[in-house]
Order: C-alpha cells, then sequence, then structure tokens
C-alpha cells in the first residue's frame, strides 16, 4: 500500500462527504414552508401558551442559521457549524442541542446493534461455512431450512413475534425500554442486568433476521472457493480437515463477507429503527422516527450527517485493512 494511494482514498471519502452533506442540506431546503414556523403554530394549535419560548426559538434559528439569508449563506453556514461541531438546536426540544440528543441516543444503538450484527455476522459465517463444507456433521445442514424461513421474515416482524411471546404471553422479558421505568443507570451489576433483560428481544430479533443471510452468502463463497486450486492442493498434501477448512477455505471466502459487515457497521449509527420503535428503546432509530414525527428536521439533519459519516470512514478503513486480510491484494500503481 503507498501513502499515494491512502492520499487518494481519503480524498475520496471527503468528497463522498461533501456530497452526501449537499444533499442533506438540500433536501429540507427543497420542502414548501418554513419549519420553525410550522413548529410555532403545531404547539400554538395545542395551546401550550410557550409563545414567548416559540418566539426566541425563531430569534434563534434566525440569528444562529440566517434562515432570512439567502441560501448560498445558509450552505456555508451549514459547513461551518458542522466542521465546528455544532448540529443545531432541537425544534421539538428547544433549547435542547442536537448533539447533545445524538450524544445520549448513540451508546444505546451502538451497543445494541453493533452487538447483534457483530453476533449475527460470527454465528452466521461460521454456520454458512458448514453448511458448504463437504465434511460437515449431517445436523448442521438440516438447520439451512430454518435459517432460511428467518431470513425471509423482517426483523421488526420478529420483533413483535417475541414480545407477544416472551413479554406477553409468557412474561420472561420486558416488553419495552432500555432499562425499568423510573431507574436510574449506575455502573453496578442489578444496572448490567437490567440493560441485559431489556437489550436481549431486541438484539434477538436482530441477530435471528440476520443470521440466515449472513449463513446463506456465506455457504455459496465456502462452495465457489472449494475449486480453487490452492484448496485442491492442500488437500492432495494430505493437511488435516480443520486445517484447510479454517486456514484455506475459509479464510479465502471470508473477503465478501467482511465487506458487508463494514457496511452493515457503517449503518449502526442509524440502528435498527423499526426494531427499536416496537421496543420504545431510546437509541438513534428510535429518536429519528421522533424527530420524523415531530418535524424536527435538524435533528433529521444531524442524524443523516452522521450516518454519512460513519458509512464513508468505514469504507475508508476498509479499503486500508483489506491487504492485512487477504495478502493477494496488493495496491501500486500498474
Amino acid at each position: 500500500m503507498t501513502a499515494d494511494y491512502v492520499v487518494r482514498r481519503f480524498a475520496v471519502l471527503l468528497l463522498v462527504v461533501f456530497v452526501g452533506g449537499s444533499v442533506n442540506f438540500l433536501i429540507p431546503h427543497l420542502t414548501p414552508g418554513d419549519p420553525v414556523e410550522a413548529r410555532l403554530a403545531e404547539l400554538a394549535a395545542g395551546g401550550g401558551g410557550q409563545v414567548v419560548d416559540l418566539t426566541a426559538m425563531v430569534a434563534l434559528y434566525d440569528k444562529r442559521f440566517g434562515l432570512d439569508q439567502p441560501l448560498w449563506r445558509q450552505y456555508l453556514h451549514f459547513w461551518t457549524s458542522f466542521l465546528h461541531g455544532d448540529l443545531g438546536v432541537s425544534l421539538a426540544n428547544f433549547p435542547g442541542r442536537v448533539a447533545d440528543t445524538i450524544e445520549a441516543s448513540l451508546p444505546w444503538t451502538l451497543g445494541l446493534f453493533g452487538t447483534s450484527t457483530l453476533i449475527a455476522f460470527a454465528l452466521g459465517t461460521l454456520l454458512g461455512g458448514l453448511f458448504g463444507w463437504p465434511g460437515a456433521p449431517r445436523g448442521v445442514r438440516a438447520a439451512i431450512p430454518v435459517l432460511m424461513l428467518f431470513s425471509a421474515i423482517p426483523y421488526f416482524l420478529l420483533a413483535v413475534i417475541l414480545v407477544f411471546l416472551f413479554a406477553i404471553q409468557w412474561r420472561i422479558f420486558p416488553a419495552g425500554g432500555g432499562y425499568a421505568f423510573g431507574g436510574m443507570l449506575r455502573w453496578d451489576l442489578p444496572t448490567l442486568w437490567t440493560l441485559v433483560q431489556h437489550g436481549t428481544l431486541p438484539a434477538a430479533s436482530i441477530v435471528l433476521a440476520q443470521l440466515g443471510a449472513w449463513a446463506l452468502t456465506m455457504r455459496g463463497m465456502m462452495i465457489s472457493t472449494l475449486g480453487e486450486d490452492y484448496v485442491i492442493l492442500a488437500e492432495a498434501k494430505g493437511l488435516g480437515q480443520r486445517r484447510v477448512f479454517l486456514a484455506y477455505a475459509m479464510r479465502n471466502a471470508l473477503l465478501p463477507q467482511v465487506t458487508t459487515l463494514a457496511l452493515s457497521l457503517g449503518h449502526v449509527v442509524s440502528g435498527a429503527l423499526l426494531v427499536e420503535v416496537v421496543f420504545a428503546y431510546p437509541g438513534i432509530g428510535f429518536q429519528l422516527y421522533q424527530a420524523i414525527l415531530a418535524k424536527d428536521f435538524f435533528v433529521i439533519q444531524g442524524i443523516v450527517m452522521l450516518l454519512v459519516v460513519s458509512i464513508s470512514l468505514t469504507l475508508f478503513i476498509l479499503d486500508l485493512v483489506y491487504p492485512l486480510i487477504d495478502p493477494r491484494i496488493v495496491y501500486r500503481r500498474t
């Protein structure tokens, strides 16, 4: 890997973030009406009696974001604020800041969706490799129809089924939330146990929905790899089946899986939106859902911008670690 390649890939990263951020800025401005005035009208219609606060909110946005300025000046201010880490103020939770909303929700999503994705990837990849390996036990291959069934069911539908069975019918796990209602989060074992209880059903719905896809994809790659010369040569040399399976077949069939894993981890910050909605889990996906309902454009912009940066950065890191995964890949100018 050369320094020139790293610089070029980093330039592509900046370009992707620039284009994604520009689209993220333009879409809310293409919608009719003023989001601040719309929010003001909704609260006024509800009889909240918050005219002073709402007036201050409109004045704050006029001053800080220049909504009465030409579009190009708003665009420059958008990028200036973003580079300084300022994502604005929430319309629905004024004067709460968008960055604070994301900061409070992001650990929940990273813990739930990140852990679930890694578990599904590890189990699905191993099972898929065994499904395609001729020496695998027959009992393992019998699980293929079951995994195909789970992969065909949407994860939010699995979430509803799990809630009905394990939270309502049998009452083994809580029906929703991230922790006990009215409870305080502390760094102790009871709090950890509460978090595990509330996160088990959402994580199970994600793992069960993703497990089949990971396994079936890995099975196809494994079958293609078995016909390669290096696998045939390893078997002809009399190497053990376990070594051929792990070092020759699995390692070479793993590369497309790692690419898909990187894309999945890049979407971690958006979370499994519908799963978080079903379980009222306090993650980024649930916050995005609430922002859409409240027409809180600035929270939506902040979350989408975080998603653009995370996916771009994940793909950049993936390009750098590819040679470590597969030594056959060499980046050099031809």
